[in-house]
């Protein structure tokens, strides 16, 4: 874990881990305030929410059934993990697409990792880069190149 590794039998033994600690109270996933309203926005317009994570479908499930906002598990339609595919690959989000009746095209995937935003491009995902306090620096070159927001409320969707 403190190399970061990605896998998926690694991510589910840390789902199971994190069971017992946040059933207990002891661990809250943290949300930052402005993503249930935007969410709840986004919702309210007939747009679908999915989470795509490294974490595995337990643990995201966890994080967001005992979050620093609360339980916001009915905030969202869907999870996936490693199983569909690892999140620099882009066929991992063609299969997200196709699991959800969706074209690429019509996809926005959030992320924070610019090796991801490159494979959901790939797969004619439209990307933004969420720049958050802690997360890892971005060139200079991948600033000017993607779409950069610091808040949800940043984004303004169209209607499904």
């Amino acid at each position: 874990m403190s190399l970061d590794r990605k896998t998926t039998a690694l991510k589910q033994l840390q789902g199971h881990m994190w069971r017992a600690a946040y059933a207990t109270g002891q661990v809250t996933g943290e949300v930052f305030e402005d993503v249930v309203p935007a969410v709840r926005k986004w919702r309210a317009a007939g747009l679908k929410v999915y989470i795509y994570s490294s974490g595995s479908v337990e643990a995201q499930k966890l994080l967001f059934g005992h979050s620093t906002e609360g339980d916001i598990l009915e905030l969202i339609d869907g999870h996936f993990d490693t199983q569909i595919g690892h999140k620099v690959e882009s066929e991992s989000y063609r299969r997200i697409a196709t699991s959800i009746g969706c074209s690429p095209s019509n996809i926005l995937f959030l992320t924070d990792v610019a090796r991801e935003a490159v494979a959901a491009e790939e797969a004619d995902v439209h990307v933004a880069v969420v720049v958050r306090p802690g997360n890892a620096g971005l060139t200079d070159d991948e600033k000017s190149y993607y779409s950069l927001i610091t808040s949800f409320s940043e984004l303004f969707l169209p209607s499904s």
